[in-house]
Formats: structure tokens, sequence, C-alpha cells
């Protein structure tokens, strides 16, 4: 791997009081180049880096019920093979900024700049946080996660004064007005159920100076 993503993903992020856990996913020049041609296919921009302004964080669940094979989910450059609903969109793999363990711990996988492909159309301009669980689209997140998103999700704002809004990802197609909405792809869609109307109702009570996604309707 470049030795210079390696210092990237390494340097040493803590938010506030709270310890932020490093578990970086490899994210060299193979994921780099293949989240380049991802941008180009699907925003049309021809782009020099992957560097990000965020301006949304997304939260999702994993659809897994444990952190280690959620996070395997993530580990390899390049998009599995048993992603048929996807697969067609390009070779990079899903990646996330934050994944959440059922106790709350918070690990960050790769720098906060870089773009992860977590969620059609907005990628360019947004930070995922990955909650573990919601196997079987369950609504099971713990209050741990609920409080560790709260606190991160805070501190984020403090770090990046131009987030505006927080949506769960079955929220995303409301964007597709919107100027943040980049997907030329109009054929390009999934359904989303993550990480459940309840969690994000919660974490919503406890947030304040955030918008939410620009439509009233509930899945998408």
């Amino acid at each position: 791997m470049n030795r210079l993503f390696l210092l990237a993903l390494f340097a040493p992020v803590y938010l506030a009081a709270l310890k932020i856990e490093q578990t970086p996913i490899e994210f060299g020049e193979i994921r780099v180049e293949l989240t380049k041609e991802y941008i180009k296919s699907h925003y049309n921009l021809d782009v020099k880096d992957i560097k990000i302004v965020p301006k949304i964080i997304v939260v999702h669940h994993t659809a897994i019920d444990d952190y280690n094979s959620s996070l395997s989910r993530f580990t390899s450059q390049t998009l599995p093979s048993d992603r048929p609903e996807i697969l067609n969109g390009g070779a990079v793999n899903v990646s996330a900024h934050f994944m959440v363990e059922r106790d709350g711990t918070i690990h960050q996988l790769m720098p906060l700049d870089f773009m992860a492909r977590h969620v059609i159309g907005l990628n360019y301009s947004s930070i995922g946080i990955e909650n573990v669980g919601g196997q079987n689209s369950k609504d099971n997140l713990t209050s741990a996660q609920l409080a560790s998103n709260i606190f991160l999700i805070k501190e984020l704002k403090k770090q990046f004064k131009t987030i505006e809004y927080v949506i769960g990802h079955y929220e995303y197609r409301c964007f597709e007005a919107d100027e943040l909405w980049l997907e030329a792809d109009r054929k390009y869609r999934t359904h989303k159920d993550d990480p459940s109307v309840r969690f994000m109702s919660e974490l919503r009570a406890n947030l304040s100076g955030f918008k939410g996604a620009p439509c009233t309707q509930g899945h998408k």
C-alpha cells in the first residue's frame, strides 16, 4: 500500500473525550483508482483525488449482527461477487467511515475526507456510520449504539462545519431533486430500510441543528 495512504489511515483521530478505535480497512491505490472510476461513471466528474467536503451524515446498519463478520464485508478493495444488486454499479467495494459495535465501541475505518461507497447518489458529500446489527431487517440496534451515534455526530459537526444533514439510509432517495444528488444512472437504485425509523427518531430527539431529509416520506 502507498505509504501516504498508510499515514492517512493510521493518523490518530480522537473526537473530544471519546477515543475512536483505529481499525483501517485496506484503502490503497487500487481502491482509490476504482473510486475515481465510480465518481466518473456515476457522477460525471473527472477527479484527481477522492477528497470530499462532508455535508451529510448517513446512518446505516450492517444487516449482520456480528462485528467481525460486518467488518469483513468492507475489507476487500473490490466488490465481492455476492452483491448482485450493486455489482453493475462498479468494482470498488462498499465502505464507510465508521463502524459502531453493539456495545457502543466506535471504529474509524478510513480517512474522513475520502469518499466511501455507502449510499447511492450522495457518496460525494457524505460521511457514513455503520452500526452492527439489523440482520434480517430486525430493528435491534442497541441503546449503547444510540449513545455513541449521538456523541459521534455531535463531534463530527464540530470538526466539519459544512455538515448540514443527518439522515437514515432509508431516506436517501429523498434527495433525488436536491443539488447534492449526483447519480447519473436513473435505474441505479436499491431498497433500504436501515437503520430503522425507530432508531432515527430516537437519534433526532437527541440532536439539534441538523436538517432532515428533504421530504416527509417514511421508507423508500
